[in-house]
């Protein structure tokens, strides 16, 4: 997988060495971290357009994010997509669990599902937030899901 920052400079140390890195300039400068993992897909036309974002909330002070963005020709209802980002923000969030637990570093996966049953996104809600919780994972869902709601969407967009 290729991660590269906001700026768009492309990661080239592996994805947990660089977490670490960052984690510990942060906690050098005394910042508090929590992290926060979303994914957002949009369809154009035959391609499904992904971006996954580990989003690093400074307490007070702002913050930063990583960005993986990849492309799928697979023709998705609007339910298998949605948990195809949560299944991304998943596997992204359990590779960073130990790193994240050795800095005691709190974490919440985000869904770009809207909790309102008016939204197409939501009916996979249920499925998602028991996949997410299932993994031990904080769940958040729309409005408060702005690693995947905001942060990824603009990625896609």
């Amino acid at each position: 997988m290729t991660w590269k920052k906001f700026s768009g400079e492309p990661i080239r140390k592996p994805l947990l060495e660089e977490v670490s890195t960052a984690i510990s300039k942060e906690y050098a400068l005394g910042n508090k971290l929590k992290v926060c993992i979303g994914t957002d897909s949009q369809v154009k036309g035959q391609i499904t357009d992904f971006a996954t974002v580990i989003a690093f909330i400074r307490e007070k002070k702002g913050g930063f994010m990583f960005i993986h963005q990849e492309r799928s020709l697979l023709k998705m209802s609007i339910k298998e997509r949605m948990l195809a980002e949560v299944q991304r923000s998943i596997e992204t969030a359990y590779s960073l669990c130990d790193i994240l637990d050795t800095y005691h570093v709190d974490l919440e996966v985000h869904a770009d599902i809207n909790t309102n049953p008016m939204f197409k996104s939501n009916q996979a809600l249920h499925e998602a937030m028991g996949y997410i919780l299932s993994m031990g994972f904080v769940f958040k869902a729309k409005p408060e899901a702005f690693a995947s709601s905001t942060c990824a969407n603009k990625m896609v967009q």
